[in-house]
């Protein structure tokens, strides 16, 4: 079972090695979307990755309760791809949920998978520290649930400029 964990900044093809690195895994696919079309830009962006994807994709939306999504559709026959945990993460902490008890429940959760997984995440500890103490917040715990997701998965890739760098695995 090899569970892969792809981060990069923004726009960086992380997306697409994900999809690629799914689709010679397995015939049977599971998208788990974890945006929610807020506006008609994010509807858009929204309806170009399911074009991207094409036939063969079933999508699952959970874009709070990401373990009993897992829970309910993965299985030794399929791979799921998981996008993203940034969105997710942001989602967490608007709605006011336990982030560290869902993060805990996600890592136990990947332990026991039966199908392989894969991840796509945001590095946003690149850049400026952000002027105020909600954006430093969740700057940290990015940070936090990147590495912890870094540890239990068995591949790592650092995406740039559409290019995959190995770092685990």
């Amino acid at each position: 079972m090899t569970h892969i964990f792809i981060i990069g900044g923004a726009r960086s093809g992380k997306s697409g090695r994900a999809q690629l690195i799914a689709e010679d895994v397995s015939e049977h696919r599971v998208f788990v979307a974890t945006a929610e079309p807020f506006d008609e830009e994010m509807k858009d962006r929204i309806a170009r990755h399911q074009a991207d994807r094409g036939q063969g994709w079933r999508t699952v939306e959970a874009p709070l309760d990401l373990v009993t999504a897992l829970r309910s559709n993965a299985n030794a026959q399929c791979v799921c791809l998981i996008d993203c945990l940034t969105i997710w993460l942001s989602n967490l902490m608007y709605h006011n949920w336990d982030v560290q008890a869902e993060i805990e429940a996600l890592y136990d959760f990947i332990g026991q998978s039966p199908a392989p997984m894969i991840f796509v995440s945001n590095e946003v500890g690149l850049g400026l520290v952000p002027d105020n103490a909600s954006g430093r917040e969740f700057r940290d715990a990015q940070g936090r649930l990147n590495q912890q997701l870094a540890v239990v998965c068995d591949k790592v890739e650092f995406i740039a400029a559409g290019l995959p760098l190995r770092l685990k695995g």
